[in-house]
């Protein structure tokens, strides 16, 4: 069960909602921080707490993001408020980023979710491989 501010169609603010009804917020909001952008992001900014990180900083802390898929991952965790933005009238403007307490506090969920994944990626790998062997049979 999920809620809302806003409630969504019929529902009043706060009211639970169905974490299966793709309108649902919780499922919107599960979508975005559930990408491995964002869980990499979130770990690099969270590491640099309460400090922050200049763009290109922390794309080079990122192996493998794209400038633009780095600046659409940051755009999105601004605009929930787990990450603030610093911009300095310089010329270029040098932009910093740093998580917010939501996002730090987002951080912790995730790092569990890493932990599982590396405890239990050999087994997966294993499940992989037979699957693959039962299909080629």
């Amino acid at each position: 069960m999920t809620t809302s501010e806003t409630g969504g169609p019929g529902r009043r603010p706060g009211e639970r909602g169905d974490l299966l009804d793709p309108r649902c917020p919780t499922r919107q909001l599960l979508d975005r921080i559930g990408t491995k952008w964002t869980s990499m992001a979130v770990k690099v900014l969270a590491e640099e707490a309460p400090g922050e990180l200049r763009f290109a900083e922390l794309r080079r802390r990122v192996p493998g993001i794209s400038q633009k898929m780095l600046s659409v991952t940051l755009q999105s965790l601004v605009r929930d408020g787990l990450v603030a933005r610093r911009v300095e009238p310089t010329v270029p403007p040098a932009v910093h980023y740093r998580l917010t307490d939501l996002g730090l506090s987002l951080e912790t969920p995730l790092a569990a979710l890493r932990v599982w994944a590396e405890t239990h990626m050999p087994e997966i790998d294993r499940n992989n491989r037979l699957a693959d062997g039962s299909a080629a049979s």
